[in-house]
């Protein structure tokens, strides 16, 4: 008989944490791991092809410019894929078409093919960011979620030295092919194991696929209970209604608060890291250090970025999300301030150390915590995705911004902007005032259309009995 309530939220949140949900972050970490990898092995990769008459300046601008522009297109079909047809199809589909790109790659007989084969992989890694965020967030209970996206924050964020130490090895002893195979069939490991991997619960349920829910939702709680002894009782219960939500739900009078502010803070995080971080080793080129200079000082602020991830760790379920990313990012203006006006070596080092910290901590908290969080779980991929779409566009178009504002202004028009975008988040965050932490899923949801949101016709507060808004 098919259950008419599954219950999926609260019995998901009151369980302990046990192997299982390692066993989640394994396999939703390892892709995200391989997404953030293939990202930053560009950067050897087309060094290697121009050295070799491979490529050249131009064909290398593209190859950058189209990888960006598939993530675009990736995010946006991945929203609307796992919201439709579920998170496993999704993450499955995305991580399938990167591998068997990546692999094809080996064989690029020019640069042509190898950056049109590079587009089909950005479709896979902007698709894979956007469902790995959201659907982890489903299975962590609230108490907990701030600690495990930070957790998948380090993971990713390790794809810096990650793909750094793999082609330091590889590029010059195999050529940048093989940076192209190691990631394909990596992608291909992952994805024959990920298939032992359960659909998300509350999804089931939210398209009213009851049976599979509840069948789903027994085999997880028989698997905590064999390692954790009984599972505590399910304190509450929550009718899920199934209901239609077309893409102009993410407009609608109760949502479109949200999707601006995810928007924002989307945008805010790709400017910053693709405006400031990416162009560290120009930036003190174009100031007066040799290369190697640059890139060791490029090398030991960039250890800012797993940095901010353990920062969410200890902060993400204690401050909340909101709290921390309007905390970091008064912070990153102060230091953005500071930065272009330090002449000592050490003075430099720390700063630019502590502004990368600061910027990747709202990276944490924002695009793998709060931004998931805003949206209910009928749309949440869909509103993650178009948030990411707005996040790749500014950073397809921040390099250009960047090149005219240094030659323009120097480092102090550079950081200007990122001070701007960081600002330009903290008012959102004010004027939102929903803070996340410890709170239900299905607690954070607005209120239906039929009733005025809660705080205004534009802003809610969130008021429930796990927290309040800050």
């Amino acid at each position: 008989m098919t259950p008419s309530v599954v219950n999926a939220g609260p019995r998901l949140d009151r369980l302990p944490i046990a192997r299982f949900h390692w066993k989640i972050l394994f396999f939703i970490g390892a892709g995200a791991l391989l997404d953030a990898f293939d990202v930053y092995l560009a950067a050897g990769v087309l060094a290697a092809t121009l050295a070799e008459g491979f490529s050249t300046l131009e064909t290398n601008a593209t190859f950058i410019s189209i990888t960006f522009f598939g993530m675009l297109i990736g995010a946006g079909l991945a929203g609307y894929m796992g919201d439709r047809f579920g998170r496993r199809y999704s993450y499955q589909t995305n991580l399938a078409l990167f591998g068997a790109a990546s692999l094809l790659a080996i064989f690029a007989p020019n640069m042509e093919t190898l950056i049109f084969l590079r587009f089909l992989m950005g479709v896979g890694l902007g698709a894979e960011l956007v469902v790995a965020a959201g659907t982890l967030g489903e299975f962590i209970p609230p108490r907990y979620r701030g600690r495990w996206i930070s957790l998948l924050g380090l993971i990713i964020n390790s794809g810096l030295l990650l793909a750094t130490a793999v082609g330091y090895v590889v590029i010059p002893n195999l050529g940048w092919r093989w940076m192209f195979g190691i990631a394909g069939v990596g992608a291909l490991i992952i994805w024959a194991m990920r298939k032992r991997m359960p659909e998300s619960p509350r999804w089931l349920e939210s398209v009213g696929r009851h049976a599979e829910a509840e069948a789903t939702l027994q085999d997880i709680e028989k698997e905590v209970a064999q390692h954790r002894g009984a599972l505590p009782p399910v304190e509450s219960v929550r009718e899920v209604a199934v209901e239609k939500t077309p893409i102009s739900a993410l407009f609608s009078r109760r949502m479109l608060a949200r999707t601006i502010v995810a928007s924002i803070v989307c945008i805010g995080i790709n400017v910053s890291i693709y405006g400031f971080v990416a162009w560290l080793p120009t930036f003190f080129v174009g100031q007066g250090l040799t290369v190697v200079k640059s890139l060791g000082f490029t090398t030991l602020m960039a250890f800012g970025a797993p940095g901010g991830a353990l920062v969410g760790f200890f902060l993400g379920d204690r401050i909340g999300r909101r709290k921390g990313i309007i905390v970091f990012a008064l912070a990153g203006i102060v230091l953005g301030l500071i930065y272009p006006h330090l002449r000592d070596v050490t003075a430099i080092t720390v700063v630019g150390f502590s502004l990368i910290t600061c910027l990747y901590t709202i990276v944490t908290l924002g695009m793998y915590g709060y931004i998931p969080e805003l949206f209910p779980t009928q749309y949440r991929l869909r509103g993650t995705g178009i948030s990411g779409m707005c996040g790749r566009a500014a950073a397809m178009a921040t390099p250009y911004m960047v090149v005219v504002l240094f030659k323009s202004f120097g480092l102090t028009g550079v950081l200007g902007m990122v001070v701007g975008v960081l600002a330009l988040m903290v008012i959102a965050m004010f004027l939102l005032r929903i803070e996340t932490n410890q709170q239900a899923l299905e607690a954070l949801e607005p209120e239906s259309e039929k009733g005025p949101p809660r705080g205004g016709p534009g802003f809610e507060a969130v008021r429930t009995s796990g927290g309040s808004p800050s």
